[in-house]
């Protein structure tokens, strides 16, 4: 395939346009139902209709439930994955209107799961159809999108299935998730750390016969807090993660730089004892850490173990990860340790520059929106990276597949009462996912 010309940029966009009724229409019959975690079935059953609909060559549900749809009979596999699962409502009296029945005017589309993240499912299918109505589709590549499940529970897990159990690699994948109209190429990772603590019950007027784990526990989340909060002078004890800014202490600063600081804070607190009169016999916290680049699952749990106090209380602590294990809509469960690491791809990786040249030609250098959001994406880079993860955690991070994110909606909006997103942003993405897989073939030429 020649490099896409004028013409064919002006198509694809028209194209994508003239789908924009169809995505709606599309997006708010699978926001009608609820899809939480491993609840994903009606979603996977509206999916797979549509891809049969708009001429998928192949469609299948693998043994976890993830729905995979294959467009094109070519060498490379190029995968566009979205999440299907969607977090709960909350409290109903939050939302101005059904988060299920949703809503639409002209711009938006409101409903739960619409940004975080139905809508990039939506605009994968629509930019395959758009390949194949303009016969884009090649020897060179054919396309895979995936609607995932479980991601909200345990982002990765089901790309760890694919790539492992269900023997699929893709040549790169593009995260749909919400980008607010802006090219994504990595994040923070993030691990769920668990610190127990034993001590000794006694009754509660004699505290002194005791040992109590509470106690212990209080001494150990002062180090958490300065581990968080400390800078990283020679002088302090405890170093801050700010020193993973630095290039003293961490090979990849720059990268480090690019996706922000590591950071750690308690979450949760556990404790048991014989009664409210009683000495704490145990206690444990949850740590919700996150990771830039350049650190790992064995450094952020040596990190803790070598904590003042921490070391101090011996054989009494025990650092530890946190597995996830709960089975999907279909049944299947698939244990994996609660790490979700950091990724990046590089900013002139082939990848990187493929997309960046597929929204150039396209939409030109800023990111676009409607009215309410355009001069928001305006003061950002068009290039730039996530706040929250991602299945490229799996994807990238654990596998080492090149990752790239451009996706319709806003993070703002991701798990928020009144969730909504905009049709515009479905049609630019359908459009950039169409030109996407030209780009990549021509710039390995």
């Amino acid at each position: 395939m020649a490099t896409l010309t004028a013409e064919e940029y002006a198509k694809i966009k028209e194209k994508a346009e003239g789908y924009k009724a169809d995505m709606t229409a599309f997006l708010r019959n699978i926001v009608r139902f609820p899809g939480e975690s491993a609840e994903e079935a009606d979603h996977v059953r509206v999916i797979e209709d549509e891809m049969k609909k708009v001429g998928f060559d192949e469609v299948l549900t693998d043994p976890m439930g993830n729905v995979i749809g294959y467009m094109g009979s070519g060498e490379k596999l190029i995968a566009f994955d979205a999440h299907i699962d969607t977090v709960g409502i909350g409290n109903r009296d939050n939302w101005n209107f059904d988060p299920y029945e949703g809503y639409e005017n002209d711009e938006e589309i409101g409903g739960r799961g619409v940004s975080d993240q139905l809508g990039g499912i939506v605009s994968a299918i629509y930019g395959a159809k758009i390949m194949k109505d303009l016969g884009l589709l090649n020897e060179k590549y054919r396309v895979m999108v995936v609607g995932s499940v479980q991601e909200e529970d345990c982002d990765g897990l089901c790309w760890q299935y694919i790539i492992r159990e269900d023997k699929v690699r893709p040549e790169f994948v593009v995260s749909t998730e919400p980008t607010d109209g802006g090219i994504y190429r990595g994040q923070r990772g993030r691990m769920e750390i668990r610190i127990d603590v034993k001590g000794v019950s006694c009754h509660g007027s004699a505290p002194e016969r005791g040992d109590n784990a509470i106690y212990k526990m209080a001494d150990i989340l002062q180090d958490v807090r300065a581990l968080n909060e400390n800078n990283a002078d020679d002088s302090t004890e405890i170093k801050g993660l700010v020193k993973m800014l630095d290039q003293k202490y961490n090979p990849e600063w720059e990268e480090a730089n690019f996706l922000g600081r590591g950071t750690v804070t308690v979450s949760q607190i556990f404790y048991t004892s014989p009664s409210r009169c009683a000495v704490a016999d145990s206690c444990a916290v949850s740590l919700d850490r996150r990771m830039t680049a350049g650190e790992t699952w064995e450094s952020c749990l040596e990190e803790i173990r070598q904590l003042p106090h921490v070391k101090q209380y011996g054989d009494d602590v025990k650092v530890s990860m946190y597995e996830y294990a709960r089975p999907s809509y279909k049944g299947l469960t698939y244990p994996i340790e609660c790490y979700f690491p950091t990724w990046v791809i590089p900013k002139d990786h082939k990848v990187t520059r493929s997309l960046e040249k597929a929204y150039h030609n396209l939409y030109g250098t800023e990111r676009i929106g409607n009215a309410e959001t355009t001069d928001m994406r305006k003061k950002r880079p068009l290039t730039d990276k996530w706040t929250f993860s991602t299945n490229g955690v799996s994807i990238m991070g654990r596998n080492g597949i090149p990752c790239i994110g451009f996706g319709p909606g806003a993070e703002a909006q991701a798990h928020a009462p009144n969730e909504k997103t905009w049709k515009q942003d479905l049609v630019t993405c359908a459009a950039v996912y169409a030109a996407l897989p030209s780009c990549y073939t021509d710039e390995n030429a």
